[in-house]
Order: C-alpha cells, then sequence, then structure tokens
C-alpha cells in the first residue's frame, strides 16, 4: 500500500514534472495512464513520453508491450513508432526527440510524465546528461583488437588515454573500457569531459516513482503476460513484420522475445523451446532493470500493492507541501 511517497532529501521534484520507472511488467504503461487521467482533473494537463528503447519501432506492437491505440488517444504520448525496426537507434536521438517533446508539451501549458524502463533513456531527460556520439568503424576496430591482445591492453590504452574515465570502469568491464576508448577516438577529447558519469545523481526536476514487486509476483507477470502474448499473435506480428521487407536492426533485434520467435519462423528451434528462452531472458533482464534504478536514492519505491488514485493523491500532497514550503 502507498502511504508516504518518502521524497528524498533535498528533492526539487514537481507534480508537473513525474517520471515511473521500474523493471518490466510491473504496470508502469498502465499506471502512468491511470494517473495522468486523475492529475488532468486536478493539476493541469499531463502528456505522457515513453522512455522505452523498443516502442520506438513501427508494426512492433505485441511483444514490446506497446501502449493500445486507443489508449493513446486518452492521453497523448509522445516518442512511439517514430522508426521502422530495419533502422537503428540510439539514445542521443532519444534524448533529442525526448527534449523537444516536453518543450513543445510545456509550450501549451502542459506537464510531463516520462514512463519507461529503459534506464539510460530516463537518466537523459531527468539529468543533463551529454550524450556522445558514435562511431561504428573505430568500435569495430576496438573489438577486433579485443580479441587479438585482450582487455589489459584495452584498460591499458585508456588509462594513458583517459585516467578519469579509466579509474570510473573495471578493468575487465570490456564494453564501456571500448565505448570509453571509442569516444576518446571518435570525438578527440577525453570520455570524462562529457559529464560527471552515470554515478552521479543530481537534483532533478523530475520526481521520480519507482515500481517494483517481489521476485515471485515479478516472475507470475512475466510469464503471465508472454503467454497472452503468444495469444494475441506474437509469433504472427514477427512474420508480417519479415514479409514487408524488414530485416530487424541491431538495436531493434534487442527487443525481448524477437530474435527468439525469428529461430521460430527459420525452423531454427520450437516455439516451446523459444517461450523458455524468452522467459528466462526476459526474468534475468527485469533483475538488471531492477539493480539500474535501485542505485538511484532520488527514486521514491512503491512496492506491492497501489492504486493510481493512492500514486495521485501522494503526488498532490507531495506538490502543495512543496508549494507551502515555498
Amino acid at each position: 500500500m502507498v502511504s508516504d511517497l518518502n521524497l528524498p532529501s533535498g528533492s526539487v521534484g514537481k507534480v508537473s514534472k513525474i517520471a515511473i520507472v521500474g523493471p518490466t511488467a510491473t504496470g508502469k504503461s498502465s499506471l502512468a495512464l491511470e494517473v495522468a487521467e486523475i492529475l488532468n482533473t486536478q493539476a493541469g494537463l499531463f502528456e505522457i513520453v515513453s522512455a522505452d528503447s523498443m516502442c520506438v519501432y513501427r508494426h512492433m506492437n505485441i511483444g514490446t508491450a506497446k501502449v493500445s491505440t486507443h489508449d493513446q488517444t486518452r492521453i497523448p504520448h509522445h516518442i512511439i513508432d517514430v522508426i521502422d525496426p530495419d533502422q537503428e537507434y540510439s539514445v542521443s536521438q532519444y534524448q533529442q526527440l525526448a527534449k523537444a517533446s516536453i518543450i513543445e508539451i510545456e509550450s501549451r501549458m502542459g506537464n510531463v510524465i516520462v514512463v519507461g524502463g529503459t534506464g539510460l533513456y530516463v537518466r537523459s531527460v531527468v539529468d543533463p546528461l551529454e550524450i556522445p556520439g558514435r562511431w561504428p568503424l573505430i568500435r569495430t576496430e576496438l573489438e577486433d583488437e579485443l580479441v587479438t591482445s585482450g582487455e589489459a591492453r584495452l584498460y591499458t590504452r585508456l588509462k594513458q588515454a583517459d585516467p578519469l574515465a579509466a579509474s570510473r570502469i573495471e578493468p575487465t568491464n570490456s564494453r564501456r573500457v571500448i565505448r570509453a576508448l571509442e569516444v576518446v577516438m571518435g570525438a578527440g577529447r577525453p570520455f570524462s569531459s562529457f559529464g560527471p558519469g552515470l554515478e552521479t545523481y543530481m537534483d532533478s526536476e523530475f520526481l521520480q516513482i519507482g515500481l517494483d514487486l517481489s521476485n515471485e509476483e515479478l516472475d507470475r507477470r512475466i510469464e503471465g503476460r508472454l503467454d497472452q502474448q503468444l495469444r494475441d499473435g506474437f509469433v504472427e506480428e514477427v512474420a508480417q513484420i519479415r514479409a514487408q521487407g524488414f530485416e530487424f536492426s541491431r538495436t531493434a533485434l534487442k527487443a525481448l522475445g524477437y530474435s527468439e520467435i525469428c529461430g521460430v519462423l527459420s525452423n531454427k528451434t520450437s516455439l516451446e523451446q523459444a517461450r523458455e528462452a524468452i522467459l528466462n531472458k526476459t526474468k534475468k533482464f527485469a533483475r538488471r532493470q531492477r539493480k539500474w534504478f535501485r542505485r538511484d536514492p532520488r527514486i521514491c519505491w512503491l512496492v506491492g500493492s497501489y492504486s493510481s488514485a493512492q500514486v495521485s493523491n501522494e503526488l498532490l500532497k507531495a506538490q502543495a507541501t512543496q508549494c507551502e514550503g515555498s
């Protein structure tokens, strides 16, 4: 039950800017929709900005648990269905579009609810992150060097090129080492110069609410949702996307379940084997999401049973308290 959002010390969150985050299958989208409708009658008009890295793709609806077109008419949604499945999408592209969407909403005197479980997307909106670009050719060269020379050599290169970045990265975390070197070589400036890093949590205009469940309940919801997606035509959705001539891009294929369903359609695996693989991957993904968001001390966590009315009341109480103290 929700009794108190327990705003963290130093929070400057406002009811006009809210972020609802947490692991997959915790009900973020439905809660955001219901809270927006309740707040619209008491605290001004709210619109929703998606922070889901897979809902940006057109045609990928069932497998991404995308909010329905009907619900999108109830409350305006942004950054949904913006590119085709054969295109790649980056956090820097998302950040630019999200900021533009928020400026547009605020120009109409509207308020914002950012909702989603893609941690870096959320941080790119909640915090003033400067996102470095991408240099695929350089990254490929570094990945080849990792294979031939090993992670120790790459880490030594990073220590020489950007000691501060190296001090923030574990020597065995080759993915982050390669990313840092890619930026150093591509941008011609230290990776560490792009900001204090994701480990720093500054005051933000956003009041962040995190949804979570016990492992048992979360696993139950994940399994129930997947079975419903399969009944709703998940396999047929992937088949139709391919029939339209789309080859899934590298980033689109990261969407949970799509690579496994492609394996079913290519007769490389059975549907039952794919289902088990998707379940295992999704459960592990949910744990990683929880770990990511739990590091942020600014997030007010709601665990277990809660209702949109309760959450809305707490948001309005938080706003009233801030107004009284201002």
